[in-house]
Parts: structure tokens; sequence; C-alpha cells
């Protein structure tokens, strides 16, 4: 049984709920900062980012916090996570990403693909263990629910909601899959950002090409060094101004645009255009780069980045909030598709990877814009470096496009595959 289902949480109360998760941050970042030979040996092993990730998921899993009943990952969605996009990306060099070259969009075709196959695949290995998952009858057949969390990994919620208004599972089985979804989706994240600390080794065996990468990085952090200054008030309230400002403006053009869309172009939102969530993520990315070309820029010299993270950091925590390990013993079949399925993408990704040199940046970034669209992916991509969180939210972007076509194709070959 789900743990979750079977105590109310200690702490209901959002404001304590929140101060528990800053001060979670808050300790694996001082200990990260020890001269203790144990914390020090520790954090080269371990990303402060994974702990940051991890320990609320431990707290929601015994009951201390719940993900499920807290409206803050709601806010720092919708909130810091616009916040941060538009600090991290006044200061980027828009022309150095579009230098990244073909790579990036080659590996994230390449996740999609195997999100696309690995689920009718997943679902035939898992089959010549446990002949009852192919067939059923009509709303309960697995693969009905497997086609939702097609479009949830290609996509996001609304393609997730499109597979499920098509194909109709039944709510109990859709309930299912929505765990499977949250927790093998964030085992994989928690797998990417251990890997993104200490990326050099997979692109020594890839023998990867990663200057590109490197050389925006070294271009951005240069650019830093040079205007860099000891805030003043007056500087922290600009950034705080536009990083705000920007995503009010935001959702005041998104709560427009995205009903109107909806009311008079219903066909669009296969492409989830009528998402208010997606053109706000879009819009602020837009915003800040537009930024990147003005006088704001200079911004970053006072710690406009350094903001960013912090509101990163706290959507880290309670995207880890939404994470309930006890979920894995309402139906352990299920999750064994899930991983199965997880394990595909991985292999057709690290083989195209390998084919085409490319660096394991690429790797984690393509996989994450897929599987945690445009919530996660900038988390991943800032993992590697700050500077490098808005190619998340571009690749992430792509999968809102794709995922209703992708998915639907995965459910038609899983449909077969069930009427075997």
């Amino acid at each position: 049984m789900n743990l979750m289902e079977e105590a109310t949480p200690l702490f209901t109360n959002d404001a304590v709920v929140f101060g528990i998760l800053i001060g979670i941050v808050a300790l694996v970042f001082a200990t990260a900062e020890s001269k203790s030979s144990f914390f020090q040996k520790f954090y080269r092993v371990v990303p402060t980012v994974l702990l940051c990730y991890f320990i609320p998921a431990v707290f929601n899993s015994f009951g201390i916090i719940s993900g499920e009943q807290s409206n803050l990952y709601f806010v720092s969605s919708r909130y810091l996570l616009p916040a941060s996009l538009v600090l991290f990306t006044i200061s980027i060099d828009f022309k150095g990403i579009l230098k990244l070259g073909p790579k990036a969009l080659t590996m994230f075709l390449a996740g999609t693909v195997g999100i696309i196959l690995g689920g009718p695949l997943a679902l035939f290995t898992v089959s010549f263990f446990q002949p009852e998952l192919l067939g059923g009858n009509g709303p309960e057949e697995i693969w009905r629910g497997l086609a939702t969390i097609a479009g949830s990994w290609i996509g996001g919620g609304a393609n997730q909601t499109a597979m499920l208004e098509v194909f109709g599972a039944s709510p109990s089985l859709f309930a299912q899959m929505i765990a499977v979804d949250v927790l093998v989706a964030n085992l994989w994240m928690a797998f990417l950002l251990y890997w993104a600390g200490n990326p050099e080794k997979i692109d020594k065996f890839f023998k990867a090409d990663n200057t590109a990468i490197y050389e925006l990085r070294d271009k951005i952090e240069g650019f830093r060094a040079g205007i860099m200054k000891i805030p003043t008030l007056a500087d922290t309230m600009k950034i705080m101004g536009i990083a705000f400002g920007v995503t009010a403006i935001s959702h005041l053009i998104a709560d427009i645009l995205a009903p109107y869309i909806g009311e008079n172009f219903p066909n669009l939102d296969q492409y989830s255009l009528n998402s208010t969530f997606f053109w706000i993520v879009v819009i602020a990315t837009t915003l800040g780069l537009v930024l990147s070309f003005t006088k704001a820029r200079n911004l970053e010299g006072a710690g406009a980045s350094r903001f960013g993270s912090v509101f990163l950091y706290v959507l880290v925590a309670t995207i880890g909030m939404q994470m309930d390990l006890g979920a894995v013993l309402d139906n352990p079949i299920l999750f064994v598709i899930g991983i199965v399925w997880i394990l595909f993408h991985i292999i057709i990704m690290l083989v195209v990877a390998w084919i085409i040199k490319a660096p394991f940046f690429y790797v984690a970034v393509g996989s994450q814009a897929n599987i945690g669209g445009a919530a996660s992916a900038p988390i991943v991509a800032s993992a590697f470096d700050a500077s490098l969180a808005p190619v998340g939210v571009l690749l992430a972007v792509l999968g809102y496009a794709l995922g209703t076509y992708g998915a639907y194709l995965s459910a038609v070959m899983m449909q077969w595959i069930s009427g075997l």
C-alpha cells in the first residue's frame, strides 16, 4: 500500500513545509562547503542537487510532508521557474547556444524514438513473465494506461490527458499509471543529476567533442567575471523587478492566449498550445533572451543567475517532494514495465550518442526534455552549468509539439502487441 494513503502527513501547513525544504537545501549547501574531510569526500561522489531532490522525496515517502497536499510545487513551477529562466537567460550568449549544433536536436529526437519504441518493447518483454498483461477487457487493458505515460514522457500533462481521452483508460488504471509515471521519471532524473556532476568519464568513453559546450560555458563565465561587483540594494531590487515583472507579463499574456487558442483553435490542443503553463515558460524564456541584448545583461554582475539558482533549487526540492518511494508497492509489475521502458529509452539514446559522438550533456538534457518537460529539463541542464538552463527549455518546447503524435504511435503498437 502507498505510504501516503495510510496517514495524514505530519506537517500540512505550507509555511512549515516551505521552511523544511529551505532548511534541507541550506543544510546541503552548508555541508558541501564544510572543511570536514568526510563531507569533502562525500560531495565528490554525490552532487548537491541530487540531495536537494532526494531528501524531500524521503520526507514525502515517510509521511513527514506531502507533495500531493501541498501547493508549493504549483507556486514554484508557476512563479519561481519562469523567474529563474529570466535570470538565467538575460546573461546568455544566444549565438553561442545556436553554435551548439545539430547534435542536441538529434539526441532529443533519439530520446523521443526511445519512448515511442520503449513502451511496446517493455510490454512485450515483461509479458513473457506475466502473460496476463496482454489482452484484458475494455478500459482496464494495460496498454490503454501505458498510452497516457507515453503522452507524458514525450510531451507533458496536456498530451497525457489527450491520450486518456483518445484511448479511454479507466480511472483506477490511470491513477496507477500516474504513480508509475512520477516515480520512474523521477528516479531517472536522479540518475541524470548524479552523472551531471561528473560527465567527463562518459564523454571520454563516447569520444565526444564537447568543445562547443565548454566554450559557451567559459565565455559566459568570462563575461560574469568582467562585470562582477558587490551588489547594492538597488541592484537586487532591479533583479527582482525584472525577474518577477517578466513573470507577471508571461502570466498576463498566457492567461489571454491559452484560453483564446483553446476556444477558437481546439485542434491545436494536441500541441499543448492551449496550456497556460506552456506559454508562461515560452514567453518568460523569450523575453529573457530579448533582454540579453540590452543593458539588463549587466545585472549578471550583481548576481542575477545566483538568484535564479536559488529559485531553481526551491523548485528541485518541491519536485522531489512529489515522489513517493512507497508507491512501488501498489502494483509492482507496472513499475517493472516502466523501468524496462526507461531502459530501452536509455539504450537507444546511448547507442545514438556513441554513433554521433555526442557529449553526455546532450544525452541528459535531450532525455529530460522528453520525460520531464519544461519544469525539469532546465534543472538537469543547469546541473552541468547554470548558464545552460535555456538549452533545456528550448528542447522541452519541441516535446510539446511531438507528444501527441509520438504517444499515439506508441499506443497503437502497444495495442497491437496486446492483441497477440
